[in-house]
């Protein structure tokens, strides 16, 4: 039997209470009061077997509603895209799958190729000049970015948009808290940033300008006008970007983005319950040296043969604290090279040919909506996301469309009391004509 754990039998108990000279484990926490110690019994179900314990667990886990069963149109910054099956099988490569950050280049070469060419790739993407070996994920990419933009500035004033994803929006307040940084949020018009508020709001005490692209709600933010704002008073200018929509997209790079952020989960990550996923950051070669996490290099070694090393790594545990560009001492290796793996396998065309689906199942879905009565609340241009106004409670759509075998999309009233009974919906390329007809009727009867 392939055991999931070890377990451990009173005889085990005894060899090792003996090997550190203790009679029992109650010895063992002497030293605590009698007074302060649990002394009653745990309220937990007896101890199963582990055939047991599997079934049961198996169980619990079937109630999910999940995306390989039921078609999914809930985007809102975790998709339903399409991996490619070489994904799993390299990552799951002992090699890989156990390795954590390749600090001896001599054994780690494919390791530091693979996240080599993750920086490569990101930087083609979005027309940055370097980018870092990743982060956590793309909400906590957005809050170094901010922090940078602070560093880099002297400034302490953040001005982010309403459309930015209003979790990233949370993290960058929590690390504006520690850091003293004043975060102003940006007012929406039509589903984007307005223009005219953030030209009130600048000053020469901003930081950075922070906008979504594409944004939360699915619309394309007018990039040019917002850059020339940004810069006007020498504030820098982040985005944090859909590495997907940038198949099609002009990337941010090519209209005057600092840095680009964001969070590469559409390639090869599953949605996996919202993560573990993985943050790129990029940024022009001026602000190389103040990139949080870590750099990957080309080399030669002393034969002239091509190499991979970690070439820069400005955190605080390499070097001083006062110095260090962040806190965040790790990065998302594995999920970095599942990143790598499947824009290998899709290749330029592939991604471009990836994207142009989103776009075009996205607009299809839309008419479908408008067609069947429905309000499509903002008419903007729009990547893969569109808001729909409901005549009823989203999170009761929702459930009455999962009785009918859909996972509906996301619900903006958790974020917003005047964005009740508005559904964000999310279409990618894996969905067909004919669930996204079955979706649009099948909300139909819910909303009639």
């Amino acid at each position: 039997m392939k055991h999931r754990y070890l377990p451990m039998t009173e005889q085990d108990k005894q060899e090792m209470l003996q090997a550190i000279g203790v009679e029992s484990v109650d010895e063992l926490f002497k030293d605590i009061p009698e007074s302060v110690r649990f002394q009653g019994e745990y309220n937990i179900k007896p101890a199963k077997s582990e055939t047991a314990l599997m079934q049961e667990l198996a169980g619990l886990a079937s109630k999910n509603k999940n995306s390989k069963e039921y078609p999914s149109f809930i985007g809102a910054g975790v998709y339903d895209h399409y991996v490619p099956v070489i994904v799993d099988h390299v990552i799951s490569r002992s090699e890989f799958y156990t390795a954590y950050t390749p600090y001896q280049p001599e054994i780690s070469q494919g390791e530091l190729q693979a996240i080599f060419e993750f920086q490569t790739m990101i930087c083609e993407l979005t027309g940055m000049d370097v980018a870092n070996s990743s982060m956590y994920d793309g909400g906590t990419a957005l809050a170094e970015a901010a922090a940078l933009s602070a560093g880099q500035t002297r400034n302490k004033k953040i001005l982010v948009s309403g459309a930015v994803h209003p979790e990233s929006r949370a993290v960058l307040k929590t690390y504006a808290t520690g850091q003293r940084l004043e975060v102003i949020e940006i007012p929406v018009v039509n589903g984007v940033t307005d223009v005219e508020a953030l030209k009130s709001y600048m000053d020469d005490e901003v930081a950075s300008v922070v906008v979504q692209y594409p944004n939360f709600f699915g619309q394309i933010e007018p990039l040019k006008e917002i850059e020339q704002i940004a810069h006007q008073n020498k504030g820098m200018f982040i985005v944090s970007s859909n590495p997907l929509a940038l198949g099609v997209l002009t990337p941010p790079g090519k209209l005057g983005a600092d840095i680009v952020v964001g969070d590469a989960q559409p390639f090869g990550i599953p949605a996996q319950f919202g993560g573990p996923h993985c943050g790129y950051f990029a940024v022009t070669t001026k602000l190389m040296r103040k990139v949080p996490g870590r750099l990957v290099g080309q080399t030669t070694d002393e034969q002239g043969r091509r190499g991979f090393v970690l070439t820069l790594q400005a955190r605080e545990q390499h070097i001083r604290r006062d110095k260090a560009t962040s806190n965040i001492c790790s990065n998302q290796a594995l999920n970095a090279l599942a990143a790598s793996v499947a824009m290998t396998a899709l290749g330029k065309k592939g991604i471009k040919e990836m994207a142009s689906q989103n776009i075009q199942k996205a607009h299809y879905a839309k008419r479908a909506f408008e067609q069947a009565g429905f309000e499509i609340v903002y008419d903007g241009p729009f990547f893969n996301e569109f808001v729909v106004k409901l005549s009823m409670p989203v999170k009761q759509a929702n459930l009455q469309l999962a009785g009918k075998g859909f996972i509906g999309g996301y619900d903006l009233g958790r974020d917003s009391e005047a964005l009740s009974n508005h559904m964000l919906v999310a279409v990618t390329e894996l969905r067909s004509k004919d669930e996204i007809d079955r979706f649009v009727k099948e909300l139909g009867d819910c909303h009639a």
